[in-house]
């Protein structure tokens, strides 16, 4: 992963007092390869590089920082610049209903994205409307119909044979007598880029003047991502990107070349398949992904969504103290669960994404049942004092929750693993009260 390369290279500059020329080439010959693995655009590549470099040759060392320390400044300041520097926020209509046109090819997600948009418009306090203009599919209508169920979002969808410009008008009409803002349309898409569809899509954009016309792209194709938006944003004029499958097994090339190659912002990712999984998008905080600083404003807004203030601020203090028992643990993984994927959550945390530790705690729904049952079966005493827990005692839980000794075993080694890092974390938020720098495990 990009991510994991860009790391190794940076680390090899450890322990260096002043940066010279040979130590700044060196990692950044290992920077390009990085990057032009993870499929960024080669110019792109070349210029990061040429800019990193201008930047970081002789500089001394700041005194708070080292030196290592000091080439990740400059790599997140350029990654994030790379990215378009700030977020960028939906346009909205001078007189409702607005127009978000959502195109691409087929397969990008369009259908499954429009639903994930409606979802989080809805949630800013909005009233959007959902358009099915692909008549061409009609399993693609009765998809956004019952996702927008799912969302609790109003779909307008087609009468009988209506071509598509007439639907997406009669859409807006309808839109603006019920007071509903902004108008969602989900387009047809292609195998690949043909004139047809860019034709109907141009026929569509003079039709209704859309606000928004955003291109949702799969970010796992890489390169061929950059040139389905340079096509699309010849032709259409595109007013930003949505990448979606963001958290799979990307190479991160579209991330980092799209807006530098076609200049237009990248506004939301797609980073799962349940329908919260949609998130505008920031560079600053997708550098710090990047280059594993962690994503702790991101991880503060989904404990906030989830649980509301509150709740977010006792998980906050768990965090901060590591005074939990076995019951508390088990209610921490209930809650957890609610965030999304345990893996992308931990990836939030400062230095603790890609410690080896953490694989060993994701848990599927059989296991949540398993590790209730467990603690369950343990006395007030030993939920409290775990370190109490004996051979016998293990085997008697065992016998109790119906499970083996192992997975007793398993339970509290993970219950360990955890209070370990939540005492991390409590020393790291410490650091930070005091004005220190946290240290990263990569840079040792």
């Amino acid at each position: 992963m990009l991510a994991e390369k860009l790391q190794a290279s940076l680390r090899r500059l450890r322990g260096k007092g002043v940066l010279n020329e040979a130590d700044v080439d060196q990692a950044l010959r290992e920077v390009r390869l990085a990057l032009l693995e993870a499929d960024v655009n080669f110019k792109v590549a070349r210029e990061f590089v040429a800019r990193v470099r201008e930047r970081a040759v002789g500089q001394e060392v700041l005194a708070s920082l080292s030196p290592a320390q000091q080439v990740i400044k400059i790599v997140h300041e350029e990654l994030t610049a790379l990215m378009g520097g700030t977020v960028a926020a939906l346009a909205q209509a001078a007189r409702p209903p607005g127009v978000i046109l959502l195109v691409g090819l087929q397969g990008s997600g369009k259908t499954t994205t429009a639903a994930k948009l409606a979802r989080w418009l809805r949630r800013q306090g909005r009233r959007p409307l959902l358009v099915a203009a692909d008549v061409y599919r009609p399993a693609a209508v009765r998809q956004l119909q019952v996702l927008g169920a799912q969302v609790e979002v109003p779909v307008h969808a087609p009468d009988g044979k209506q071509e598509p410009v007439p639907i997406v008008q009669e859409a807006v009409r309808m839109a603006g007598a019920r007071g509903l803002d902004p108008v969602i349309v989900d387009t047809a898409g292609r195998l690949h880029v043909d004139e047809e569809m860019m034709a109907e899509l141009a026929a569509m954009k003079a039709a209704v003047a859309p606000q928004e016309i955003l291109l949702v792209v799969d970010a796992m194709t890489g390169q061929d991502a950059v040139n389905v938006a340079e096509s699309f944003h010849k032709r259409l004029g595109l007013t930003g990107v949505i990448l979606t499958k963001l958290d799979g097994d990307a190479r991160g090339g579209a991330a980092l070349s799209i807006r530098a190659v076609t200049g237009c912002p990248i506004k939301f990712v797609g980073v799962g398949e349940k329908l919260d999984a949609l998130e505008p998008f920031h560079p600053n905080r997708m550098a710090d992904r990047i280059l594993g600083m962690g994503d702790v404003l991101t991880l503060i807004e989904k404990a906030q969504a989830a649980y509301g203030a509150e709740e977010a601020e006792r998980l906050r203090k768990k965090l901060r103290t590591a005074d939990f028992t076995l019951e508390d643990f088990l209610e921490q993984l209930k809650q957890v669960r609610k965030l999304g994927p345990l893996d992308q959550i931990l990836g939030m945390i400062p230095g603790l994404g890609g410690l080896r530790q953490v694989k060993d705690l994701e848990f599927d729904e059989k296991e949540l049942v398993y590790a209730e049952a467990i603690i369950n079966s343990m006395t007030p005493e030993e939920r409290r004092r775990p370190e109490i827990i004996d051979g016998s005692r293990r085997r008697r839980i065992a016998r109790g929750s119906g499970t083996s000794v192992q997975e007793v075993n398993r339970l509290l080694k993970q219950f360990e693993q955890t209070r370990k890092m939540f005492r991390q974390l409590g020393q790291m938020e410490k650091g930070f009260r005091k004005g220190r720098l946290p240290r990263f495990p990569f840079l040792g």
